[in-house]
């Protein structure tokens, strides 16, 4: 594993394999839960993540105790608990239905709801569940991802303004499909203690390049403004991810 670090409390953690790059997250994962009397953390959806809890489900199973974990979305797609496409039935595939963990610490989207009123009770939920800094929910762990075209949790670059929405949820709409998605805005993202992108294969690197070296128009992509503001950020990264930017 390489380490890098930079001023504003990023740090670049770089190994060989998407698995291993998924062993690394959950290593850390499992540091913060035993330094934390209880986490809260925001999942995503994904192939990475996938590996992720695959991992956390096998190996990593027997060293959490998961009574203490509340499980949250960072964005969920507007479609039923049920369909192929809900990031939830990914993570109780892959996750929640290998672990013991009390139904009352799963927090899904309820993504076959009327999509605005769900970002309103979902952010209203937030709110009253998590604790609070400078009028927003504080999450312990937010899980990101990086899209092909610049674009984390549900929002993309044709729809910037999300990142400085001051609401907690909001709907972002995927620019191909034009599928709804409940997804957290830029600010309650940056709010976070621990913000951790996971990003593996060719298909990210070129947008990481530019991020990571500043390049072209890399302020067009959401994913260039995640800067926790009171927290850390970490990128999870296979060598693929980064085969443009080293």
């Amino acid at each position: 594993m390489m380490v890098f670090t930079a001023n504003y409390k990023m740090e670049k953690r770089i190994f060989d394999t998407p698995q291993a790059t998924a062993r690394g997250f959950a290593e850390h994962f499992l540091k913060l839960h035993k330094e934390n009397d209880k986490l809260s953390i925001a999942l995503s959806g994904g192939s990475t993540p996938k590996i992720l809890f695959d991992l956390l489900a096998s190996e990593f199973k027997a060293d959490f105790d998961w009574s203490k974990i509340h499980l949250y979305w960072g964005d969920e797609r507007c479609v039923p608990p049920t369909d192929d496409d809900s990031n939830y039935k990914m993570t109780v595939d892959h996750l929640i239905s290998e672990i013991d963990i009390p139904s009352s610490n799963v927090h899904r989207v309820l993504g076959e709801n009327d999509p605005e009123g769900e970002a309103i009770r979902y952010g209203e939920k937030l709110a009253n569940d998590l604790s609070e800094q400078v009028g927003l929910p504080v999450f312990d762990i937010v899980l990101l991802g990086i899209g092909g075209d610049g674009h984390t949790a549900s929002i993309f670059p044709h729809e910037m303004g999300l990142m400085t929405d001051k609401r907690v949820c909001v709907i972002g709409t995927n620019p191909d499909s034009g599928q709804k998605r409940v997804t957290l805005t830029g600010p309650v993202i940056n709010n976070a203690k621990v913000i951790c992108f996971l990003a593996t294969g060719n298909g990210k690197a070129e947008k990481i390049d530019e991020i990571f070296n500043k390049k072209d128009n890399y302020l067009a992509y959401p994913a260039s403004h995640i800067h926790p503001t009171h927290g850390n950020l970490f990128w999870y990264l296979d060598q693929e991810a980064v085969s443009k930017s080293i």
